[in-house]
């Protein structure tokens, strides 16, 4: 978000405008490329129980399968790590290094594209992204295509704004939007409907089921943290997410298969020397 620049919030107008809370909640699940560099979390490939009892707030959204929970570690773009809950190695990325040959560069158009932090889409005035460029997008993936969709929620979104003479042209239509806790960071929830624009990275593996489905966005990375069918909970998809560290520095050994021997340049190294007699 470097290319935008926050002064603007304090510009005369704009401070006592009433936020447009669809707008909003679309832009923040098109802004996940330009929010976080390196993300540390804990995922769950199926949704978070509903609250035991009508009306009651579920906003902490409990971990729905502890002995089944993914820790991960991601840094844009395409290394990723993952372990089980007791520490055993399910995924490391190799090879994250590789250059590309000059038949690769040359056949297709899309390798010439950049990475989405190189390029500046256009922001709304609170720094959120409305239009996203043509870039080079897409997350590393693991089970299936959810657990990408949910690092860039873009699909709820879309790229851009719809016109707003052609109705229910968006990808979902947007119930109340509500601010929430989720796991101690602040997050958007909204209950949502795909329309026939709908188009999911990974039909397969969709966000958004038919019918209703609670939805979470972080505020701070535009992650999707929960997403959860309200039409059929056994059925439906759904996942839970637990955000642990943004934009901490990783090194290269982490998402190695073999260990590089790399030194981390923030421990203190000590150095013994010897006294002669």
């Amino acid at each position: 978000m470097s290319t935008w620049d926050a002064r603007r919030q304090g510009e005369a107008g704009q401070q006592s405008r009433p936020p447009d809370m669809a707008a909003k909640f679309r832009n923040l699940c098109r802004s996940s490329p330009w929010k976080w560099q390196s993300l540390r979390f804990e995922y769950v490939d199926r949704p978070a129980p509903a609250p035991a009892t009508p009306h009651t707030a579920d906003s902490g959204a409990e971990n729905p399968d502890p002995e089944n929970t993914v820790r991960a570690w991601l840094r844009r773009p395409g290394a990723l790590r993952l372990e089980s809950a007791a520490g055993a190695v399910l995924h490391s990325t190799t090879g994250i290094n590789d250059s590309k040959d000059g038949f690769y560069v040359s056949s297709t158009r899309k390798s010439w594209l950049l990475p989405p932090q190189l390029v500046t889409p256009v922001y709304d005035d609170g720094g959120l992204v409305r239009r996203r460029p043509e870039a080079a997008y897409g997350e590393p993936c693991f089970g299936n295509g959810r657990f990408a969709a949910a690092l860039d929620p873009v699909e709820l979104a879309g790229n851009a704004p719809v016109p707003i003479e052609f109705p229910n042209t968006n990808a979902v239509e947007l119930g109340p939007i509500t601010a929430v806790d989720h796991q101690g960071r602040p997050a958007l929830e909204a209950v949502v409907t795909p329309n026939a624009a709908y188009r999911p990275a990974d039909p397969l593996a969709p966000l958004c089921g038919p019918g209703r489905n609670l939805i979470r966005i972080d505020v701070g990375t535009g992650v999707c943290v929960l997403s959860r069918s309200l039409e059929n909970e056994s059925a439906a998809p759904g996942h839970w997410l637990r955000i642990l560290g943004v934009d901490e520095y990783m090194l290269d050994d982490l998402f190695l298969a073999e260990s590089m021997n790399l030194t981390d340049v923030r421990r203190h190294i000590s150095w013994d020397i010897s006294r002669g007699v």
